[in-house]
C-alpha cells in the first residue's frame, strides 16, 4: 500500500480522527482461523515477512551523498543539523531544537539543564526503556518510580504527588510506544509544586495530547531516532524547549560548554560534553522528514482498523489512551493479554504461538524499579555518600509499583512495522490472534 505525502495542515487536522472516521472493509473469511496451530503443525497464517524498516529511497541517498562530499560532516563546519532543527522544532510547535548524537544523551542533557543534582529526586514511569533511568543516575539523583496505569500502560499521574517529597526536583513522564500520558494532570501538579517537567517522547515522535505535540508541552522534550524508531537516522537524538535560557543551557551542554551567543570570548561559563549530531545523521533525518507524516497516518489508520478487528476476541484488550491524548502514532501497538479467557495459557505460551503464526510480538518491559542496577547503585560508596542511610531505608520501603508489576506479566507488543503495510496483513494479524483463541485448548 502506497502512501504519498499528505498536506500537512490537512493531515494535522484529520489524523487525530482518523480512528472514528475510518469505513472498515469487511474481514476476510475466517475458515483458517479453526485450523490446527503452525505451533502444534498446522500451516500458518502469514507465511511473508512484514515490510522492512527504515525505508529508503533516492532522497535519502541524495541527501547523504551530498553531505559526504561537502566534508563538513561536523555541524560546526556546516548548516545540515541547523536546518533539521528548525524543521523539527517547528513541526512540533516549539521555539527550539537542538540536535544531539542520540536519545540517551537527549536525557542526559534535559536532567542536566533543569538542575538536576545529586541529593534531588526525579520521578519517573517504571515501565520504559532502561534508558530513561539511566539519565537519572548518571546526575546522581533518587529514582523515584509512580506506578503504571493498566489501562494505558503510562504513567499514573494519580499516584506522582503522593510521592513528591522536599527533594523532588522534576517530573520525568515517559510516552511509551507512541501514546501520551496524562500531559494535564502531570503539568498540574508540576506547576502546584513547582517542579521541572522533562518529557521522554522517544517513542512518541508527532503524538497528541490536547493538540500540543508531545515533547512541546514540559519545559524540555528528548527524542531518539535510533534505527528501530519511527524517525530513524541509525543513532541520533534532539532536545526541544520554548524556554530560551534553558535553550542556551542545552545549545551549551551539547557543544563543550560553549556558550550560544559569545562563544569563548569571556571564558567558558557552562559546563557541557561533545553530545554533537553529525551532518551525516542530519541529512538522513532531512530526506526521513519527507515521508514521515504520511507514515504516521498509514499507521493511525491501520491501528485503527486493527482496533476493530480485535473488538470481538476474548481476553485481547489494545492499550487504551490517557485522557486528553488526541493522537498516538504508534510506535508500539500495546495490548493487554488476559490469561483467564485462554485457560490460564501463559503469555508466553500465547506469544509463542502467535510467532509460529507468523505475527511477530513481543513481552515488553519487565519492571525497571526491581532491575539489578537500582540496588547495585543505591549500594554505591557514591550513593552512601550522598544519602543518609534512614533515606535510603525509607526509599526502598515505597519502591513499590504493583499496577506495574501486573501490566509487566500482562503486556505485548507489536512493532509497528506490523502496521507500516496494507489492510491485508492488518486483517492476518487479526485472524491469527482468532486462530490462538480458538485453540487456546490445545496449548494447555
Amino acid at each position: 500500500m502506497t502512501v504519498t505525502n499528505p498536506n500537512r495542515r490537512a493531515f494535522v487536522k484529520t489524523a487525530a480522527a482518523a480512528s472514528v472516521a475510518l469505513s472498515f472493509p469487511t474481514v476476510l473469511s475466517a475458515q483458517e482461523e479453526k485450523g490446527q496451530l503452525a505451533l502444534l503443525g498446522g500451516e500458518p497464517i502469514r507465511k511473508t515477512g512484514f515490510p522492512s524498516w527504515p525505508v529508503i529511497d533516492q532522497t535519502d541517498e541524495t541527501n547523504l551523498m551530498d553531505a559526504l562530499r561537502r566534508k563538513e560532516w561536523c555541524r560546526l563546519y556546516g548548516n545540515i543539523t541547523t536546518t533539521f532543527e528548525e524543521q523539527w522544532a517547528k513541526m512540533l510547535g516549539a521555539k527550539h531544537a537542538i540536535g544531539v548524537t542520540n536519545g540517551t544523551s537527549s536525557l542526559y542533557a534535559a536532567l542536566f539543564c533543569v538542575d538536576v543534582q545529586p541529593g534531588d529526586e526525579v520521578i519517573l514511569s517504571p515501565y520504559t526503556f532502561i534508558a530513561t533511568l539511566n539519565a537519572v543516575l548518571q546526575q546522581y539523583a533518587l529514582p523515584v518510580f509512580a506506578d503504571t496505569d493498566p489501562e494505558t500502560f503510562q504513567m499514573d499521574a494519580t499516584s506522582v504527588e503522593e510521592r513528591i517529597t522536599e527533594h523532588t526536583r522534576c517530573l520525568l513522564p515517559v510516552h511509551i510506544g507512541g501514546n501520551v500520558a496524562d500531559m494535564g494532570a502531570i503539568m498540574a501538579i508540576a506547576q502546584k509544586h513547582k517542579l521541572a517537567v522533562v518529557e521522554d517522547a522517544c517513542q512518541a515522535h508527532f503524538a497528541e495530547w490536547d493538540g500540543k505535540k508531545a515533547g512541546a508541552i514540559g519545559d524540555i522534550g528528548c527524542f531518539s531516532f535510533q534505527a528501530t524508531k519511527i524517525l530513524p537516522c541509525g543513532e541520533g537524538g534532539a532536545v526541544v524547549t520554548s524556554d530560551e535560557e534553558l535553550w542556551n543551557r542545552l545549545h551549551a551542554f551539547q557543544n563543550n560548554g560553549r556558550d550560544r551567543v559569545h562563544g569563548t570570548r569571556d571564558g567558558y561559563q557552562y559546563q557541557g560534553g561533545n553530545l554533537r549530531m553529525t551532518e551525516l545523521q542530519a541529512a538522513i533525518l532531512n530526506a526521513q522528514l519527507t515521508r514521515f507524516e504520511g507514515q504516521v497516518q498509514q499507521r493511525v489508520e491501520n491501528a485503527a482498523y486493527l482496533d476493530h478487528l480485535l473488538e470481538d476476541i476474548p481476553g485481547i484488550r489494545p492499550a487504551k489512551k490517557s485522557p486528553g491524548a488526541t493522537l498516538s502514532t504508534y510506535y508500539l501497538y500495546m495490548v493487554d493479554y488476559d490469561s483467564a479467557e485462554y485457560n490460564g495459557i501463559s503469555r508466553g505460551r500465547y506469544l509463542e504461538a502467535l510467532r509460529k503464526e507468523g505475527i511477530p510480538a513481543g513481552g515488553g518491559y519487565v519492571p525497571l524499579n526491581k532491575e539489578p542496577i537500582v540496588e547495585k547503585m543505591l549500594n554505591s560508596r557514591a550513593y552512601k555518600r550522598l544519602y543518609s542511610e534512614e533515606r535510603l531505608k525509607a526509599y526502598w520501603e515505597k519502591n513499590h509499583c504493583p499496577n506495574n508489576d501486573k501490566v509487566c506479566e500482562r503486556a505485548f507488543w507489536l512493532s509497528h512495522e506490523v502496521l507500516e503495510g496494507s489492510k491485508d496483513d492488518v486483517e492476518q494479524i487479526a485472524q491469527a490472534m482468532r486462530k490462538v483463541y480458538h485453540n487456546r485448548e490445545a496449548l494447555g
